[in-house]
């Protein structure tokens, strides 16, 4: 059974504050933040080995397949612990909304963690790259996957990006709802599922897919600068405010109507008070 929301949002408030805290050791803060970056940048490199061959046969399952594998980049980041800016940009709105964290706090942690993100993506390309493991297929798809999202509308990325972080913070979100490690898998999975299914834009995985494409020289290194600069903001509003301050906001608004509602008057004597409504 998932914990209350209000019980959720409080113990965010202080994930944030924890991460605060955390971001003021600078150099281990953002060695945290590149590890989240290799850890999906591990679930791209995954998800190209084993539906490239699909790609390249016209095969329908290969959207299904490539969302059924990249549940590891959550899987990763949740369970061994790492910094990772889309759900920063949830989490740390939550705590300033609480007003556990200042805005300056906010925005140290969102941009060491996405500079740490980026790093760690790019140095898990270069490695990947430099073992050769994504030669033919893998080489063929990147390209095409990377031209389609350069060929797509600065608008058209923003939006995407709204809609994906969306759901990578649902998945966040749900996760911290429940106690049990099976419910958290299952939610990450089905969420992240969604999103790569549907096509959606996820800052920090592109970074990786087009650095891999940069260094086998399908794309040129502008084409990542262009799509971070749309999907970062979009990332932003999806996970941030439509997620993080959209359930800040709700369950405060809850908390004002409990508190503002009118105290029962005293029964008559002999006659048993009324049952308050659950």
């Amino acid at each position: 059974m998932p914990i209350p929301i209000p019980d959720a949002l409080d113990e965010n408030a202080q994930l944030a504050v924890s991460k605060a805290a955390a971001a003021r050791d600078l150099p281990r803060y953002l060695w945290s933040s590149i590890l989240a970056g290799a850890y999906v940048g591990l679930a791209i490199v995954l998800l190209v080995s084993v539906s490239a061959p699909l790609v390249a046969s016209g095969s329908p399952a290969a959207k299904l397949v490539q969302g059924g594998v990249f549940g590891l980049a959550l899987t990763l980041v949740v369970f061994a612990g790492a910094e990772l800016f889309t759900g920063n940009a949830m989490v740390m709105l939550q705590g300033w909304w609480g007003r556990q964290v200042r805005l300056a706090q906010l925005a140290v942690v969102w941009v060491a963690s996405l500079v740490g993100n980026v790093v760690g993506s790019v140095l898990l390309a270069l490695v990947v790259h430099a073992g050769g493991t994504l030669a033919g297929p893998g080489e063929a798809m990147l390209a095409g996957v990377t031209a389609a999202k350069d060929a797509a509308t600065g608008p058209q990325l923003f939006w995407r990006a709204v809609l994906c972080n969306a759901l990578v913070c649902l998945a966040l979100w749900m996760a911290a709802r429940t106690r049990s490690d099976g419910a958290k898998l299952a939610v990450l999975w089905w969420a992240l599922l969604a999103f790569i299914g549907s096509g959606f834009e996820h800052s920090i995985a592109n970074a990786t897919t087009f650095s891999l494409a940069a260094l086998e020289g399908s794309i040129g290194w502008g084409a990542l600068a262009r799509n971070l600069l749309w999907t970062v903001p979009g990332n932003v509003v999806g996970g941030g405010l439509v997620i993080g301050l959209g359930y800040a906001w709700v369950t405060r608004g809850r908390a004002v109507a409990v508190e503002a509602a009118p105290v029962a008057s005293a029964s008559p004597a002999g006659s048993p008070a009324p049952a308050l409504a659950s």
